[in-house]
């Protein structure tokens, strides 16, 4: 069996700690049995190793979250790429076509598609495992997994299978309804309905023939190039629900869709990370600062507080999901990035004139021994102020060596890279044209 992991996100429903290049999956907030916080993809990461699937896996995110999730889930995962965000159908569509023309998996072999922000135990794992049974067994073309309701949710989509007997492990789907309000989610439970987790299982096949009569490319780089013409729809919508011969496996352990505020918190280490303090009569209020300055918050519960570079929000956590529509209309630069290499965030963006020309100002952390790629900018100057540490700085064919007040001016077109022999922060000045993350042209990634 083959895993692929969706990877990914907006950014907009955990915000300000993720944006568009941070997020949610990626933020250090939960508990683990180690004591040390842990992400959502390296919790998932973790528990499809413990159980013997994490070297079968693969992920499919959008190309500007590659290198962070490189750095989270490290060197052997493979990681496919998409140009564009347009949806799990996309994805999908995309990673079983990568599968069998890269690594050349068998047509029978079952792929299972898991989206990452799911947070569940390890029994969900071994269920899993079950699926190339149950599909052998059922002879069905799909196989999903659905959780008991543990109330009536508008929240997610409910899976309403043919009734069961209580001695088989599947049953055949009836139909699906996709977030209905509470008084049709209470009729659908005492249906028998589940909650759809997320989970798709099919034979590789399964779904070559279906790309194939749907006349979809039969090469990754095919698709690629049209990734932009692609309709932004769902796989439930595109596949699951048009086809008559599905199962869905009933789940009965720890299952939570971590994507809100208020489903993220009980699982947080701790209720306050970062500067600041909460009072004893603040009760069910999180606080998450990573802003250098503390918070305190006195009196008021049921609260979320977050804070960062990207801003504050200040929500109840019933009403803090809201937050997705509120930005739904709003393109802003993420003020805080993370990198293979460490971390930037933008102190100060501006306008310089009416010709399209910008300036920004970075604060920049490379981790000892990481550097950055050797790449240029076609339409940016940068100036380097050296604040801390040791930086070792190739531009052309010279290599140079500079301390904490130096200072260097690296001209647009110019190819170059940072290196951090000791823990390196420096203050970046750049000044030029549409100031965004395309404009670079990488060399190599190590030099």
């Amino acid at each position: 069996m083959r895993i692929v992991l969706l990877c990914g996100g907006s950014g907009k429903r955990l915000w300000p700690l993720s944006n568009e290049i941070r997020s949610k999956v990626f933020l250090k907030l939960l508990k683990s049995d180690t004591g040390v916080r842990e992400s959502m993809i390296e919790r998932i990461c973790r528990q499809l190793d413990e159980v013997g699937l994490l070297q079968s896996t693969c992920i499919v995110t959008h190309h500007s979250q590659v290198e962070i999730t490189r750095t989270y889930v490290g060197e052997h995962i493979p990681i496919i790429s998409e140009p564009f965000k347009r949806g799990t159908y996309a994805a999908v569509a995309l990673a079983v076509t990568y599968l069998k023309e890269k690594i050349l998996v068998d047509s029978n072999e079952t792929i299972c598609i898991l989206p990452v922000d799911t947070y569940v135990d390890s029994a969900f794992f071994q269920l899993i495992h079950r699926f190339p049974e149950v599909i052998s067994r059922s002879k069905a073309d799909l196989a999903l997994l659905g959780t008991n309701p543990v109330l009536p949710s508008d929240q997610f989509g409910y899976i309403v299978p043919v009734i069961p007997k209580e001695s088989e492990e599947f049953a055949f789907i009836h139909h699906f309804i996709e977030k209905p309000n509470e008084k049709t989610a209470a009729q659908l439970i005492e249906q028998h309905a589940l909650w759809n987790c997320g989970v798709f299982a099919f034979p590789l096949g399964f779904m070559l023939t279906y790309l194939k009569d749907k006349g979809a490319p039969d090469l990754v780089e095919t698709w690629l190039t049209k990734y932009d013409l692609l309709a932004n729809t769902s796989f439930d919508r595109e596949v699951v629900e048009l086809n008559p011969n599905t199962v869905v496996v009933r789940y009965e352990g720890l299952w939570q869709d971590v994507g809100t505020w208020k489903a993220l918190t009980p699982y947080c280490e701790h209720s306050v990370i970062g500067p600041g303090r909460i009072s004893d009569d603040s009760v069910n209020t999180h606080l998450i600062n990573e802003l250098p300055y503390p918070i305190e918050v006195i009196g008021v519960s049921d609260l979320i507080v977050a804070a960062n570079p990207d801003g504050i929000l200040i929500a109840n956590k019933e009403k803090a999901h809201l937050i997705k529509e509120s930005l739904a209309q709003v393109t802003k630069i993420p003020m805080y990035v993370e990198k293979r290499w460490g971390s930037y965030h933008i102190l100060q963006y501006w306008k310089v004139d009416d010709q399209g020309k910008e300036g920004m100002i970075k604060i920049v952390k490379l981790v000892t021994g990481e550097m950055t790629s050797y790449h240029l900018h076609g339409n940016r100057q940068e100036s380097l102020t050296i604040l801390s540490g040791i930086a070792e700085i190739r531009i052309g064919d010279k290599l140079y060596r500079r301390l904490a007040g130096d200072v260097l001016r690296i001209p647009a077109g110019i190819k170059h890279g940072i290196k951090a022999v000791t823990p390196l922060e420096f203050m970046e000045v750049l000044l030029g044209k549409e100031l965004s993350e395309e404009d670079i042209t990488r060399f190599t990634q190590t030099w």
